[in-house]
């Protein structure tokens, strides 16, 4: 039997990428899954992502035996990009996309993954973990208004101020390649280190930029509602 039409209010949510990078990120993404091989699948790649998000907590933990561990904090950046990158990637291309499970699966395994690198970073003689859990509170905030934002205006946002997650992993492997440059220690502010003040920093913009976001969003609802356009939206 053909499936019942679908009612005017169920709209597919727009992935909305604007960052610096996306343009030839996608190039390069679809270079590398025109090439896959047929035992590379969409799972197995979240899960790769999953295992690199896992080697950079290790590289960093590690860093407190010796510095030289942090190259494995790198690598695992580059191989939780690939994994995480494509893996949606991947599915799209083949033409095999499962929306819900893919949503739900990929988005529970970023919460994973985001907290296992930002724990790491505080595991680290580097960086103190109060500072990165402000880091880690405004990041998943801002992935919280993203995934509301998903379900109310059928908008699925991936980059702010330019830039979204290929970008702040750039400036994650930065922030690693400054740790083993400038080493760990008191800095020009005492027990406050300038690697604690630079996370510190990242975590406040994320905050705001939640605060303002929901603001924005919120009068935007509200201007739909006046107009009796208040419609939820399924997730896809």
């Amino acid at each position: 039997m053909p499936s019942p039409p679908r009612p005017a209010d169920e709209m597919k949510t727009v992935r909305i990428q604007e960052n610096i990078l996306a343009r030839r990120e996608r190039q390069l993404l679809n270079w590398l899954c025109a090439r896959m091989p047929a035992w590379v699948t969409p799972d197995r790649l979240t899960a790769l992502g999953v295992f690199g998000a896992m080697l950079t907590f290790g590289g960093y933990a590690a860093s407190n035996l010796s510095e030289q561990w942090l190259w494995l904090a790198i690598a695992g950046y580059v191989i939780q990009w690939f994994g995480d990158s494509m893996d949606g990637s991947l599915a799209r291309w083949r033409k095999i996309e499962r929306p819900s499970y893919g949503y739900f699966i990929d988005h529970s395994c970023d919460g994973l993954t985001t907290a296992l690198i930002v724990w790491g970073i505080g595991t680290t003689p580097y960086v103190t973990m109060d500072v990165v859990m402000v880091a880690l509170v405004g990041y998943l905030l801002l992935s919280i208004h993203a995934y509301l934002s998903a379900r109310v205006l059928g908008e699925f946002k991936l980059s702010y101020l330019a830039a979204g997650p290929t970008e702040l992993r750039f400036l994650l492997i930065g922030l690693t390649v400054a740790m083993l440059v400038l080493g760990s220690g008191p800095g020009l502010f005492g027990a406050i280190s300038g690697f604690d003040l630079f996370v510190g920093a990242i975590g406040a913009i994320l905050m705001t930029l939640f605060v303002v976001q929901t603001l924005v969003t919120g009068r935007r609802l509200a201007l739909e509602a006046a107009r009796g356009g208040d419609r939820r939206r399924p997730v896809e």
